[in-house]
């Protein structure tokens, strides 16, 4: 287990990159997902001198990383039931090169889970957290995390060709 951070500005060095990727698997965008981490580390600094346990910090703020994601994708659908679907940024020739065609592939089939199978697979595989940590920051049992784990991970392997 690492330390907690010690300021704020010590958490948004160490985390700040790693949650940028996060969010942008959630929401598709890279411009997108740095306003949501900018936003959720404005929300902590506002909470930063009441938090009781610092090592909570980036629970805290992982959280409201995939709120705020959820909050984009809403108001996305919103967007769409009212007007033309939204189109994610085209990736730069550089990108489109550098990534294979396996890897889009499995990015489109997890874009395509459920919401809530997208953010325990990031987490577990993108963040390596534990099934006890995803839980405390979905706010769901360890067991809901396995269960649904396993769901997305079937899916997957279903979308993708592979036998499981």
């Amino acid at each position: 287990m690492t330390t907690p951070p010690s300021t704020l500005s010590d958490l948004y060095r160490s985390h700040a990159a790693g949650l940028t990727r996060l969010a942008t698997l959630m929401v598709g965008d890279p411009v997108t997902a740095e306003d949501v981490v900018q936003d959720a580390f404005l929300g902590l600094h506002r909470k930063w001198a009441r938090l009781h346990d610092p090592a909570a910090a980036l629970t805290y703020v992982r959280s409201a990383v995939l709120n705020r994601c959820r909050s984009v994708l809403r108001r996305r659908a919103v967007a769409a039931r009212f007007g033309h679907a939204y189109e994610p940024p085209v990736w730069s020739a550089e990108s489109a090169a550098l990534i294979g065609e396996e890897r889009r592939e499995l990015l489109a089939a997890v874009a395509a889970l459920p919401r809530r199978q997208r953010e325990v697979l990031t987490l577990r595989y993108f963040c390596e957290l534990s099934e006890h940590e995803i839980a405390r920051i979905l706010g769901v049992s360890r067991g809901t995390v396995s269960s649904t784990a396993s769901r997305a991970m079937s899916t997957l392997a279903r979308a993708l060709g592979e036998e499981r």
